[in-house]
């Protein structure tokens, strides 16, 4: 299958034409279907699935891009590749628009998909399209409902009453991360609390595990391990006991500062607690509070910025040392889910605690003090006869002192007082003092200490825990995998016989969403759906009409690509593909979906359907593509945003945007920042109209060019038409060099020195981009080098066959090397240099050769004092005193040594000549 290079001009650079005969012959051929292959090492590139929203932006083609790019240079580089594509086709989305626009969610998400495979087609991209799948279909969430019902058999599922977070307009329930300063994310509605029954998997089984994971994840960037490990959370405490007047239950809690425990000034628990609930029962003001408690999301990141309010339960705990009764308060800081629901308050030592102290008015008790407040108090003690206690002589509690050796120990004791009385808690560790038997004791003293104590007592342990939590996977949402459970009023929750899976979900259900604007589930209001039988009893049951989470579906996806027709979720071929060599996503996925991502993992592995501990040896956490932004602001303070599409945009002689009018009517728009792309503030560029303007393989060089991968990319119209210059010009160059006719092969021996330098250089840059490529992922400094390349190649004005020859060798070394950013052209100039139509894939990515990489010389800088002055070319093995000679020598070296005496001349060899005179 030839490509037709027949036009007007066959030298013309016509994207279209190349790019459709290009994608003709991949198609024909099926270039990137893979099998398991043995006798080559395996690549497997993963790019996180999209959702089909119903077009590509340019988030999507900059991460498929730089995927793409890494999986053509890994089969190049002689690896057995796969690079799979499905679609995260479950969720809110799908269904809100089917709510807007009165239609059903499968309708809308199917003709998405279409839409954006063709999109994704037209790039370019070397994916292996028989193993595909949305994640919405039956033949794919079977084994995700066999998945659970095998995990709840192994009590890794459970279902219980939770607090969450309720989003009353979307009418569902919304992880932490997913709750914006107490709003929805995606409806922008005020969150509530709610208890709701709940299913959940035990990652909290796998959080050790998954902490010390992280430590073999050298391929993974260090921002993303340690927001992992920051959201994991393990802590080394004490779980400690308070008894309760009036209750024959103690109230415990968990700290890590046992330290400060004879701070303890309050409890605070949280208003779900038993205690509290209690209370409330006889406190109208209290049962108020608790209601209004309610409203308000339920992740830390809420409560520690909202103000600290309570109110006193009218309870008292009873100090577990002193014996002193401690007063009980709801706070509104304190969860539920998070440890006992209870925290003992220390406001001299814990910010939050003394927040809520100074508030109402609760004392505030310092018992660790740092290391010069303890000699401080220990000098006092020295000087001052018959004193207990050293501090109440800082405090001036002891009568008048004079001893003025204590002046400055004084100065020190109540400038920390002060501190913990005036400004914040002090919250480091230090030493104990108003501790009893425990003063002086560091914290790893007194938590052992404490420790023993309340063990041999039974009143408390040492225990670890996580700040992580069990995974909700329940949504009250219709679009989404049915949860394979069935109620029986008398077996209770019963999970679905795998051999009834799947639970599928009915699409057929336009009439429930022929009404815009209504939220329901069609699954939830048919009782035909619901209506079952008991697998167990035999007896009439209900299906569960609550949905997956779609974290679900997408922390398995990878290991589906790899077993395409599998009766099971994965089969033997998992084994060969996984783990994922190189994965690429946006960091913002960098808790949810990747700590997800990994725990599925660990299941599969422990079902024996995986041999590896981790999904993914290596994480490229691309950078945001953002743009400039335009609007104007109406009387009511509105803002109307404009496309950069649609606005002319005068700029100064550095490229600033300094003014902007808009084209439909001249008048001046407002220049605001340079943000991510978004709706909100139409400045999305569309891709496909860049695609039909400048030709796919320009989009995906400017997307490569424009910034390294991991940091953002500014959308920039004036370089995307430098990228298609760039291109333009090597097309040229390629066709200028074929009408020479054949070329021979370079003959190295008989090279003359513009002949060396020339292939120096181009082996230099074959050295370069492979490094790029293969280790650095620096694709930005790749395209730079081939550029540079080009241009000494234009610049190379032999035309003998020795450089008839090394042209064509260079030639054909750019286009192996940009194969990996620009496929459709370099597939069309291999053909013009010569060779038969082929997948470039397939052909050996250059190599270095060593012989031409050797320099005969070599250009060192010369300074002056530290001053660049000059420049010299020595030969590679001149020896020290040659080369101090000849920087001496040079003419604007001499002109700043006039009048000057030269007392030593510094040689670096290879690199730099600085010569010191006065």
């Amino acid at each position: 299958m030839s490509q037709d290079l027949s036009s007007p001009d066959p030298t013309a650079y016509q994207p279209a034409r190349v790019e459709a005969a290009a994608r003709r012959f991949w198609d024909a051929t099926r270039a990137y279907e893979v099998v398991e292959r043995p006798d080559r090492p395996k690549f497997f590139c993963l790019s996180m699935l999209p959702y089909p929203s119903g077009a590509l932006h340019m988030g999507h083609v900059r991460n498929y891009t730089i995927g793409d790019v890494i999986s053509r240079y890994k089969r190049m580089t002689g690896h057995n590749v796969l690079q799979p594509m499905g679609w995260d086709a479950f969720g809110l989305p799908a269904e809100n628009a089917a709510i807007r626009n009165g239609t059903a969610p499968a309708k809308w998400t199917y003709a998405n998909i279409e839409h954006m495979r063709d999109q994704l087609k037209s790039l370019g991209y070397a994916i292996d399209w028989s193993r595909e799948f949305a994640t919405c279909s039956p033949d794919y969430y079977v084994h995700e409902q066999r998945m659970f019902v095998r995990l709840m058999k192994k009590g890794l599922a459970y279902r219980k009453n939770s607090v969450v977070n309720w989003d009353p307009v979307d009418q569902t329930v919304l992880a932490n991360e997913q709750v914006i300063e107490g709003r929805g994310w995606r409806s922008g509605a005020l969150v509530e609390k709610r208890e709701i029954p709940q299913w959940f998997l035990r990652i909290t089984d796998y959080a050790q595990e998954l902490l010390d994971g992280l430590d073999t994840l050298d391929g993974w960037p260090e921002s993303v391990k340690t927001m992992q490990r920051n959201w994991i959370g393990r802590s080394e405490g004490l779980e400690i006991q308070f008894r309760v007047d009036g209750e024959d239950e103690p109230l415990t809690v968990y700290t890590t500062r046992p330290d400060t425990l004879m701070g303890v000034t309050f409890i605070s628990i949280a208003g779900e607690h038993p205690l509290a609930l209690k209370a409330a029962k006889h406190n109208p003001e209290l049962a108020a509070f608790l209601d209004e408690l309610k409203r308000g999301g339920v992740s830390e990141a809420d409560l520690e910025a909202q103000d600290k309010r309570g109110m006193a339960t009218g309870q008292w705990a009873i100090h577990p040392i002193t014996g002193e009764d401690v007063p009980i308060y709801v706070a509104n800081f304190v969860l539920m889910g998070y440890g006992t629901g209870a925290v003992m308050a220390v406001p001299a030592h814990d910010q939050r605690d003394w927040e809520f102290a100074k508030a109402y008015g609760l004392p505030v008790r310092p018992v660790v003090v740092p290391a010069a407040v303890r000699d401080a108090l220990a000098e006092i003690a020295s000087h001052v006869a018959d004193v207990d206690d050293p501090m109440s002589v800082a405090l001036g509690g002891h009568g008048p002192i004079d001893v003025v050796e204590i002046d400055a120990a004084v100065a020190v004791v109540r400038e920390y007082l002060d501190g913990i009385e005036q400004r914040e808690a002090f919250t480091e560790r230090g030493f104990l003092i108003n501790s009893g038997e425990y003063n002086g004791m560091d914290f790893d003293a007194v938590f052992n200490a404490l420790a023993e104590r309340f063990e041999a007592a039974g009143s408390g342990r040492r225990k670890v825990n996580f700040r992580l939590r069990d995974w909700g996977v329940s949504r009250q949402r219709y679009w989404g995998c049915p949860i394979p459970v069935i109620y029986c009023p008398d077996c209770g929750a019963v999970p679905v016989p795998e051999d009834q899976l799947p639970v599928v979900l009915p699409e057929d259900v336009a009439d429930a969403f022929a009404n815009p604007g209504v939220v329901h589930s069609p699954i939830k209001s048919d009782p035909q759906w619901r209506k079952t039988t008991c697998p167990e009893c035999g007896k009439p049951a209900e299906r569960e009409t609550d949905t997956f989470d779609t974290f679900m579906e997408s922390s398995w996806y990878y290991a589906r690509y790899t077993s395409p027709g599998a009766a099971d979720m994965v089969d033997e071929r998992a084994r060969y593909w996984t783990p994922v060599d190189q994965y690429i996503g946006g960091i913002e996925h960098a808790i949810l979906h990747l700590l997800y991502f990994r725990f599925y993992h660990k299941l599969l592995r422990d079902q024996g359907l995986v041999d590896s501990d981790e999904p993914a040896t290596n994480l490229l956490t691309q950078g945001m593509v953002i743009a400039e932004t335009y609007y104007r602001e109406h009387p009511n303070g509105a803002r109307e945003w404009f496309n950069p599409a649609d606005v002319e945009v005068e700029r100064d002689e550095k490229g600033r945007v300094v003014g902007a009018t808009l084209k439909a009517d001249g008048h001046p728009v407002m220049v605001g920042g340079v943000e991510k792309m978004s709706k909100s503030k139409n400045n999305g560029v569309d891709p496909q109209a860049m695609i039909d303007r400048y030709g796919a393989d320009t989009v995906r060089l400017f997307s490569m060019f424009a910034s390294p991968p991991e940091l953002s990319l500014e959308w920039n119209e004036a370089g995307v038409e430098g990228m298609a210059r760039f291109l333009r010009r090597l097309w040229a160059q390629v066709h200028r060099h074929a009408q020479g006719g054949p070329a021979g092969r370079f003959d190295p021996a008989s090279a003359t020195p513009a002949q060396k330098a020339l292939r120096r250089q181009l082996h230099e840059t074959i050295q370069k981009v492979g490094d790029d490529y293969g280790r650095r992922h620096a694709f930005n400094t790749a395209i730079a080098a081939v550029m540079e390349l080009l241009n000494a190649v234009a610049r190379f004005d032999d035309a003998s066959d020795n450089g008839h020859a090394l042209r064509q060798e260079a030639l054909e070394s750019m286009v192996l090397l940009l194969n990996p950013i620009t496929p459709h052209a370099c597939h069309a100039l291999w053909q013009v240099l010569g060779h038969p139509e082929t997948l470039l894939e397939d052909v050996p990515f250059p190599q270095p050769d060593p012989a031409a990489l050797q320099r005969e010389a070599v250009t060192l800088a010369v300074q002056v004092n530290g001053k660049l002055r000059g420049t010299i070319e020595v030969a590679v093995d001149a020896t020290r005193e040659a080369i101090e000679a000849q920087a001496l020598a040079e003419p604007n070296v001499q002109a700043f040594l006039k009048g000057l005496s030269v007392r030593k001349v510094i040689v670096v060899p290879g690199k730099i000549v600085n010569v010191v005179a006065g």
